[in-house]
């Protein structure tokens, strides 16, 4: 879909770069992330509106950092560089990038000079700010004016006179930053003079009319899970395409408890899908034997899933797509998005599939995030009960059973998985969560029940909050509702003896454990 007013984000590798797209599109304005090493051509094609340099970890003194063309800058479409991308505005331009002994991180409060005009119009004289850098604009280039400084007296933000060109020390993405949303709304609708026409009802009456482009008469296999992405791909496809399009579910013996049953039932009563019902577990366990490498399990999982997609297609003659429910998120943390980005993991419906296979991949969802799915599930009729289920990864509990995958392990997960989510759900807690589940360490301990010795496993108990899985903080669960969890595991799932509780935030860590 062409959206008619489009921000494009070059990506200098900060931990913001997604939080800064998802900012300009809750303005309604589409925003689209690219690699700092993007071609001038292919930055070009997009007709952005504005384009925003994101911060990073690197520092511009160094070699092999973040660079963009010169040329970028003489399209007279307005820039915005946000930390590293305001020293490398800075540098580009003839200023001076260095240190002086005062890095700034965390909250700081800068004063607005002048008049407070273009970024700052409306915003008072000063405010706090959320800082993280260590290098700093020590000069300004030519034809270049200070817009703020920080309490250290350092530059904190500045505008190239007789260009477009704007930076920030500072980032108005995040919450800490006050009035960051309105620095973003100054920038995106009165300099780049975008409109709000990024509207979601519209997008899936275009993405319906670009699939049918695209297949044309050709027949997909969709692989459904029952969570909200391959769902909502699914559903939207089949109003695209209608009975071309082939579910297949498969049972790979890691999914959770009754889930196989479940799932089936609301994809044929309430969704009217064409289902095919895969037992493959025994497959997959297999696959799986032996593995402890958490990539390596993803890896084996993404074969097996194609291995058994390949043997259902030869059942419905010539399909040649193979349709998944691909996010933003699961392309940008796959290291898909520009040179020498990051894999944090490998998921299996990105990373994971063989090089070579037998279909085309149909991804309609891969530039949503979390939160549009589900605004677009609710469009599509998508039922409450799977609109409300919290992420569930590809390779399902393998990644959540860590070390050897073995159906004991998984039984004792599931149950116990099954305990912590219906304790969550009676509690009001579920739907406050982004993701909770259950993880079986690869550990033994010693206990007691009943006077007996026991050398049971040990479950960790995951709970966060996310607005769309790049970042998380743990969830704060009461004591009252830990104890009965924790005490409801230990006696009613015979082989586990101890429960523990994950208080760590992405960053540093992920969501999942492998």
């Amino acid at each position: 879909m062409r959206a008619k007013d489009v921000v494009v984000v070059l990506d200098c590798g900060s931990q913001y770069t997604q939080l800064i797209a998802r900012r300009i599109r809750e303005l309604k304005v589409y925003s689209e992330i690219l690699p700092w090493d993007a071609s001038l051509e292919e930055i070009r094609s997009k007709n952005p509106k504005g384009i925003i340099i994101s911060g990073s970890p690197k520092s511009i003194l160094l070699p092999g950092s973040p660079m963009i063309s010169k040329e970028l800058l003489e399209l007279g479409i307005p820039v915005l560089g946000i930390c590293y991308g305001m020293q490398l505005l800075s540098h580009i331009l003839g200023g001076q990038v260095g240190r002086v002994g005062l890095a700034e991180y965390g909250r700081a409060c800068i004063e607005i000079q002048g008049e407070g005009e273009g970024l700052f119009k409306g915003l008072p004289k000063q405010f706090n700010v959320w800082m993280s850098h260590g290098d700093t604009v020590v000069k300004l280039p030519p034809k270049a004016r200070v817009l703020a400084k920080s309490e250290g007296g350092l530059i904190a933000a500045m505008a190239v006179e007789g260009k477009q060109i704007f930076g920030l020390q500072f980032h108005p993405e995040v919450v800490h930053t006050e009035h960051g949303v309105e620095i973003l709304k100054n920038f995106v609708f009165d300099i780049c003079q975008c409109e709000p026409s990024w509207n979601l009802g519209d997008w899936v009456d275009e993405q319906i009319k670009e699939i049918a482009r695209t297949v044309g008469d050709g027949k997909v296999i969709s692989a459904v899970s029952g969570g909200v992405d391959s769902t909502v791909a699914a559903v939207l496809t089949k109003r695209a395409i209608g009975d071309n399009l082939h579910c297949v579910f498969v049972n790979n013996g890691l999914l959770r408890l009754n889930e196989p049953e479940s799932v089936l039932s609301v994809y044929r009563d309430k969704l009217d899908l064409n289902v095919h019902y895969v037992d493959a577990s025994d497959k997959f366990l297999a696959a799986l034997k032996g593995i402890t490498d958490p990539e390596e399990k993803r890896k084996a999982v993404g074969r097996t899933f194609i291995e058994v997609f390949e043997e259902e297609a030869e059942k419905f003659g010539d399909a040649q797509w193979l349709l998944q429910g691909t996010l933003y998120p699961d392309v940008i943390e796959s290291g898909h998005k520009g040179k020498g980005a990051s894999v944090i993991k490998t998921h299996h419906n990105v990373g994971g599939l063989p090089e070579k296979m037998k279909f085309k991949l149909l991804e309609p969802l891969k530039d949503l995030f979390k939160d549009e799915v589900r605004a677009i599930g609710a469009i599509l009729g998508v039922p409450r009960s799977i609109l409300r289920r919290h992420p569930f990864p590809g390779p399902g509990l393998s990644v959540r059973c860590l070390g050897e995958v073995t159906r004991e392990k998984l039984d004792l997960l599931r149950r116990a998985d099954a305990i912590f989510i219906e304790e969550l759900d009676l509690a009001g807690f579920y739907e406050k969560v982004w993701q909770a589940f259950c993880v079986l360490l690869p550990v033994r301990s010693v206990g007691v029940m009943g006077d007996e010795r026991t050398y049971g496993y040990t479950i960790a108990l995951r709970a966060v909050e996310s607005l769309d899985g790049m970042t998380a903080d743990w969830t704060y669960l009461n004591r009252e509702l830990l104890d009965k969890v924790a005490r409801r595991i230990c006696n009613e799932v015979h082989g586990i003896n101890r429960v523990v509780l994950d208080v760590t935030s992405k960053p540093p860590a992920t969501i999942e454990w492998e």
